[in-house]
């Protein structure tokens, strides 16, 4: 069985949606390591490279249980985390195909030592939230509302779709990012709220559309910023 990696936080809504199709969910616990509104988001804990999850080692202790009993690969990171920006973005890394994308600058080492031994190539942005700034569609192509991502990415022949800024909710901040309030899930990419009320909604749906996929998401509630929704599936 595939699990999927969600914030404890994440819509009930959404939880249902994916035990439904037979998922099974391991929730990310909130803890005081960084900041508050980012406090249960994998995308701070978790950085997935391939079919291996690095894991902080903050979070470990919540999850291993799971993950070793559902036969997830994982490694367990070198850096711990700290409260504030940049040292709260160690694991906020993208792997796309053979890419990954990051500012590396502040990337866990056992995360740089995954993308070398996979033989990736390694993208240097200035954003570190890169994960939550990115919404990976496929293993070439992907969406973000961050000028200097695109603008880097484009640079390596990735199609690049750039959105507005804005319109996703994240407590306590003006707005939070697509990327986080969302994760590809088999062949959808699924949202958590309600898509409609994005500016760029039929430009988004449409870029999905072209690449073979889907698009899920839940009109029932506010497309919320959740740390992403992370797809692992067991070893074989």
């Amino acid at each position: 069985m595939n699990c999927i990696i969600v914030s404890e936080q994440a819509n009930e809504i959404l939880k249902e949606y994916l035990r439904k199709r037979t998922y099974h969910i391991i929730e990310i616990k909130s803890t005081n390591h960084v900041y508050e509104a980012v406090s249960s988001h994998g995308d701070m804990y978790v950085c997935k490279i391939g079919n291996t999850a690095i894991i902080a080692p903050e979070q470990l202790e919540y999850v291993c249980c799971e993950l070793d009993m559902n036969k997830i690969d994982y490694e367990t990171g070198v850096s711990k985390l700290g409260y504030k920006y940049p040292e709260n973005i160690k694991y906020n890394g993208v792997w796309l195909g053979s890419y990954f994308i990051h500012n590396v600058k502040y990337t866990d080492k056992k995360i740089l030592a995954e993308a070398n031994k996979k033989v990736l190539d390694i993208i240097d942005v200035k954003q570190g939230y890169t994960k939550c700034n990115i919404v990976a569609v496929d293993h070439g192509s992907v969406i973000t509302s961050d000028i200097g991502i695109a603008t880097q990415l484009k640079k390596f022949e990735i199609d690049v779709l750039l959105i507005r800024p804005g319109y996703v909710r994240l407590k306590g901040f003006e707005y939070g990012f697509l990327g986080g309030a969302s994760g590809r899930v088999g062949n959808d990419i699924i949202f958590n709220g309600n898509l409609e009320i994005h500016p760029d909604y039929q430009k988004i749906i449409d870029f999905i559309g072209s690449k073979g996929l889907g698009t899920i998401f839940f009109r029932e509630y506010p497309l919320e910023d959740i740390g992403s929704i992370i797809e692992m599936s067991p070893v074989r």
